[in-house]
């Protein structure tokens, strides 16, 4: 029963700052990697980041490079992601991600929106 639950979304002005939360249960977190995965309104699924278990490897889109910041806590069994300078362009349902072998387990998405 894997589960990923997202927090920490809301509405937000440009330039400002949120941090997104994951917690993950279900599943040995500290061996996965883990994506965040991001949809914006009436658009495809676009990768935003991935971390490595030990979370000494990290990787970001183009798009929000140098803006955004993957973590983790294992013993907290925790994923986030700091967002920062966020842009109108970054309003969309973030997703936590676990890839499984051929599989990709979802959270149900944490809602972010950036507007005046």
């Amino acid at each position: 029963q894997v589960q990923l639950v997202e927090s920490g979304g809301g509405l937000v002005q440009p330039g400002g700052t949120l941090r997104l939360s994951c917690a993950a249960s279900g599943f040995t977190f500290s061996s996965y990697w883990m994506f965040w995965v991001r949809q914006a309104p009436g658009k495809g699924l676009e990768w935003v980041s991935v971390i490595k278990p030990g979370g000494d490897f990290t990787y970001y889109a183009n798009s929000v490079k140098g803006r955004f910041a993957i973590s983790r806590d294992n013993a907290k069994n925790t994923l986030y992601l700091q967002m920062n300078i966020l842009q109108p362009e970054d309003t969309a349902l973030y997703y936590c991600v676990r890839p499984h072998y051929t599989d990709l387990d979802w959270g149900q998405g944490t809602q972010v929106t950036v507007s005046s």
